[in-house]
């Protein structure tokens, strides 16, 4: 399955007319058959199957033809947070890593003692 966040709108047309002719033909519709159902034209079917080619509302009709609304009903939504929740995820990215070892910046780091009495 092609991954969106790395695809260009091209493929992920391509793969959208993929899914929609895959699910035409699991459920064993004609491609004529699908157009008559959605009020479209068979030519519209056609383009949206081969090349991904389609207006917003004959993609609709062809999906709700198809039964696949439901899949609509997840695109596009808002996902809301909290203000907490943004705070806690910056948090989470500003962490810093451990320090290593051995590394230089310190007295204890360096093995040696200081003695501090004159």
């Amino acid at each position: 399955m092609l991954d969106f966040s790395f695809a260009t709108a091209d493929e992920i047309a391509q793969e959208l007319a993929s899914r929609l002719k895959a699910a035409r033909l699991a459920q064993g519709l004609q491609q004529s058959e699908l157009a008559l159902r959605a009020g479209v034209s068979a030519g519209t079917v056609k383009a949206l199957e081969k090349k991904g080619q389609s207006t917003v509302a004959s993609l609709i009709r062809v999906v709700q033809a198809l039964g696949l609304t439901q899949d609509l009903q997840r695109a596009f939504v808002l996902e809301v947070r909290s203000i907490a929740q943004m705070e806690q995820a910056q948090r989470a990215q500003r962490q810093r890593a451990p320090r290593k070892p051995g590394a230089a910046g310190g007295a204890a780091s360096s093995g040696s003692v200081r003695n501090t009495k004159a």
